[in-house]
Parts: structure tokens; C-alpha cells; sequence
């Protein structure tokens, strides 16, 4: 609740490439402002002001970051939800007209009634580690393509201009795994993090990477949280007397990509989940859904051995002190 006065104070802010639409609830008040450097400065001035409970805008392909990344800064309290949400939402309050400044009104209305807390947001080394893990699983996925057309051309030119892309390809894959490496090595946090990720059986170098940019909230939740934040938490489709079938969404896709090839490796190495797929299997359940089940026990097991160490970290700390 807002320090400053009784009534919380929530913000909803549209953005779009070259602006953002801002709606102070309860005030009613609207901003605009660039959506740049300079207009960022300009709306932590204009939102300080409000002292809000929660500030609330919409991912939306990155565009949002640069205002989340300045509103985080500043200590603002800022949310980034999913645009599916808000949209139900609106249609659900009977708003169905759309535009930038019925947006912001919606997300700011959306966020008093669903009283959305502020969400962690990366800093620019997080980010910068996050999107260099992101542009190396998109040189694996280019790579892999290359690779599957050469299997299926048979003339010299052709094969040469492929075989050229797949060596460039494996250039710049080496280039960035040093990248991620020094980055990591840089921050001893991250570094702690590596070490203990990887000495769980199927994380390896790039899993572990891409876990520590962009799921930071491991080891800081319980396991439901963790579970329901990547999108591994089943959903019932209940009613009356027919029992539908369980199936997970939302949550966060990336990290479940990730997560779905070290299962498949853990489901052959790590003796743990080894044994659970293997029971999954011999009780009926099919493949996919006993995978599924690995992922979210592999993300239980993992996000419990960073707690562990969080808390045996802070015990230290308190007997320093």
C-alpha cells in the first residue's frame, strides 16, 4: 500500500516503439511521454509524484524494457504481465474498443483489481547475459537447419554455400559461449550459481547460463511459485462430473525450452529422474506427459539446492555479524 496515502495507487502504461501512454487509477490522470531515454527520465519524475503501489505494462516483444529497466532503477515498483491477461481482462469489464490510451487504462485498472505485485526486473548485465543466451539458442536452431538442408543437397555449389554458413555459424557460437563464460566468471554470484546448477545431472554449460538470466527468481521461491512462474504447473479442466485433461500453459516459454532438452538428457543420466520417467511410464502415462512431470521435478530439485545455499549463505552472514 502506498506510504503516502491511504488509497493504494496503481499505473498502467502503454507502449508502443515510439511512445508511452501512462493512466494514474485513482486520479485519473494521463501522461505521454517518449518512449526513449530522455521520456523515461521524464516519467520517473512524473510517476514519483503519485507514489504508486504497482506500475503495470505489457510484454510486448521488448519494446517495454527500456522503461521497466529505468523504472526498476529508479525503485519504482513495476510489473511486466502478459498481454493475454489484460486483453481477457478488458474484454471481460466490456472494453472492447482499443486504443493507446484505453490500454494504459485497462492495465491500471487490471492491476487494482488483481492487486498485482511488482515483479523482478533485470539490470543491464542480466539482460545483456540473457540475450546472449538467447541469440546462442538461435544460432543452434539456424545451425541445425543448415545441417538438415546439406543432408538433402546433392550439387557441389550448393553444399559448398551451406557448409560455409554452418562453419560461420559454429564461429560465432564459439565466440559467444566465451562471451557468457567471461560474463559468469565476472560475478562471483553467478559463478556460485553456475558451479551448484551444474553439478545437477543434464544441466550443462548453456542450461545453466540461460537459468541464471532468465529465471533469477530460483532458489527464492517456493516450489508451487517456481512451478507456476515457468509454466509447469497442470491445470484442471473440471466440471460437474467430467474430469478433463490436466495440461500446462503460460509461464514463462524460453526457460520450459530449456528445461526440455536437459530433461531429455536427465531422463538417460541423472539416476533420480531416471527412475521417476521410468515409473511414470510403467503406470501408464504417456511420454510427453511423463517428460512434463521430469521438468517440473528436475525445476524442484534445482530451485531447492539454490535455496539451500541462500540460506546457508545468509546463516553465515548472521554468525559474521
Amino acid at each position: 500500500m502506498n506510504e503516502f496515502s491511504a488509497t493504494p495507487c496503481y499505473i498502467g502504461i502503454d507502449v508502443s516503439q515510439d511512445r508511452l501512454d501512462v493512466f494514474v487509477q485513482p486520479d485519473n490522470k494521463r501522461y505521454k511521454v517518449a518512449n526513449d531515454e530522455s521520456g523515461c527520465l521524464k516519467l520517473i519524475k512524473l510517476l514519483r509524484h503519485h507514489h504508486p503501489t504497482c506500475i503495470v505494462m505489457e510484454g510486448t516483444g521488448g519494446l517495454e524494457k527500456l522503461a521497466a529497466m529505468h523504472l526498476a532503477k529508479a525503485n519504482l515498483p513495476v510489473a511486466v504481465v502478459n498481454p493475454r491477461q489484460t486483453r481477457n481482462f478488458a474484454q471481460a469489464v466490456g472494453r472492447l474498443a482499443k486504443t493507446d490510451e484505453i490500454d494504459a487504462e485497462i492495465l491500471a485498472r487490471f492491476a487494482e483489481a488483481t492487486k498485482v505485485e511488482p515483479r523482478f526486473i533485470p539490470d543491464d548485465e542480466r539482460l545483456e547475459l540473457k540475450e546472449l543466451a538467447n541469440r546462442r539458442r538461435q544460432l543452434v536452431v539456424m545451425m541445425n537447419m543448415e545441417q538438415n538442408r546439406l543432408t538433402r543437397t546433392w550439387t557441389a555449389p550448393a553444399r559448398a554455400s551451406i557448409q560455409t554458413i554452418i562453419e560461420s555459424l559454429k564461429h560465432q557460437l564459439k565466440q559467444l559461449d566465451d562471451e557468457i563464460n567471461k560474463k559468469i566468471e565476472s560475478s562471483p554470484m553467478w559463478r556460485m550459481q553456475d558451479d551448484l546448477l551444474q553439478s545437477v545431472k543434464g544441466i550443462g554449460t548453456a542450461t545453466a547460463s540461460f537459468l541464471i538470466a532468465a529465471l533469477p527468481e530460483l532458489g527464492r521461491l517456493n516450489r508451487r511459485e517456481i512451478v507456476c512462474l515457468v509454466g509447469l504447473a497442470p491445470f484442471n479442466v473440471d466440471s460437474g462430473k467430467l474430469r478433463g485433461r490436466r495440461s500446462i500453459r503460460g509461464g514463462r516459454s524460453d526457460v520450459r525450452k530449456s528445461l526440455y532438452m536437459a530433461t531429455i538428457v536427465a531422463c538417460r543420466w541423472n539416476p533420480t529422474i531416471k527412475v521417476f520417467y521410468e515409473n511414470l511410464l510403467v503406470a501408464g502415462k504417456r511420454k510427453k506427459v511423463a517428460i512434463v512431470a521430469c521438468m517440473r521435478k528436475l525445476l524442484i530439485i534445482l530451485n531447492a539446492i539454490m535455496k539451500q545455499e541462500y540460506a546457508r549463505q545468509g546463516q553465515i552472514i548472521t554468525q559474521a555479524a
